[in-house]
C-alpha cells in the first residue's frame, strides 16, 4: 500500500520529529510514503477565524497538492477534520472544487485512525517501560469520532502503562487562535488538564494533536514538571527515550 502523508504546519515548522515517526512506523508496517512537496497548509487557522477567502486559497493549493493521492494520511485530528469536514464548505455547492474537496475528505485518515481501522493492526511492534496518560483533543474525539484508536495502540505496546486522567476528554485551552485571543482562559483551562495528569502519576503525556502537545508542553516547562508530552507516533516509532 501507499500513501500520501499530510504533515501539517505545526509537525513542518516545529516538531518534524512527528513526521519522522509517522514514517517509520508506517514502513514498519509495510506501507509506501510520499510526501507532496506542493502541501503547505490545510487552511483550517483562516477558516477558524473567519477569513473566509485566505482558507478558500489555501484549501485549493491543498486541493492541487493531494490531488492525485488515493490514500492521504495525517498525525493531527483538528487537521484532518478540517480536511475531512469543513473543506468543501469553502466551495459552492456543484463547482468542481467544492466535489474534489468532498472527494479528497473521503481519503484523508487520522494516524492512528487509519492503522486501527485500515490495517487493522494494534500491535506495532513497540516497547516502551512508561506509565503514561493520554488526552483526548477535542477535534479528534467530537468531529472525528476517534477515541478508541490511539488507546488501542497504547495497549499494544509492551510494558506500557496506560493511566486514564479523570479529564481525558475536556479541552487543554489551545483551540488554535483560541489561545492567542484568551490567554488567561486558555492557561487555567491547560492549568486544570495537568492536575488532571499530576493525579495519574504519569511519566509522559500523550496525545495526537501537535497543537495541543506544544500548549502543553510549555505549561510543563513554566511549573517545572517532569512530565513529558510527546505524540502517539513517537511512541509507536520508538523515537522517546529516558523518564
Amino acid at each position: 500500500m501507499r500513501v500520501s502523508l499530510f504533515i501539517t504546519c505545526l509537525v513542518d515548522q516545529f516538531h518534524p520529529e512527528v513526521g519522522l515517526g509517522m514514517v517509520r512506523v508506517l514502513d514498519r508496517l509495510g506501507v509506501e510514503c510520499d510526501v507532496p512537496l506542493e502541501q503547505t497548509c490545510c487552511g483550517q487557522p483562516a477558516f477558524n477565524s473567519g477569513c473566509t477567502a485566505e482558507a478558500r486559497a489555501v484549501g485549493r493549493r491543498f486541493l492541487k497538492a493531494f490531488r492525485d493521492s488515493n490514500t492521504i494520511v495525517a498525525p493531527s485530528g483538528s487537521c484532518t477534520a478540517m480536511a475531512k469536514v469543513h473543506l468543501s464548505s469553502l466551495f459552492a455547492p456543484g463547482t468542481p472544487e467544492h466535489t474534489e474537496a468532498r472527494s479528497i475528505a473521503a481519503r484523508v485518515h487520522e494516524f492512528s485512525e487509519f492503522i486501527v481501522k485500515r490495517l487493522r493492526v494494534t500491535d506495532v511492534g513497540a516497547v516502551f517501560p512508561h506509565r503514561v496518560t493520554y488526552h483526548d483533543s477535542c477535534h479528534l474525539l467530537r468531529e472525528l469520532g476517534i477515541r478508541d484508536e490511539p488507546r488501542q495502540l497504547l495497549g499494544g505496546v509492551r510494558d506500557l502503562e496506560l493511566v486514564e486522567m479523570a479529564t481525558a476528554d475536556t479541552c487543554c485551552g489551545f483551540g488554535g487562535t483560541f489561545a492567542v485571543k484568551y490567554p488567561e482562559i486558555s492557561a487555567a483551562m491547560g492549568g486544570d488538564k495537568l492536575a488532571a495528569v499530576d493525579g495519574t502519576g504519569a511519566e509522559f503525556l500523550v496525545a495526537n494533536d501537535t497543537g495541543c502537545l506544544m500548549h502543553l508542553r510549555g505549561l510543563l516547562a513554566r511549573r517545572n514538571s517532569p512530565v513529558r508530552a510527546v505524540h502517539l507516533a513517537q511512541i509507536l516509532a520508538g523515537e522517546v527515550t529516558g523518564g
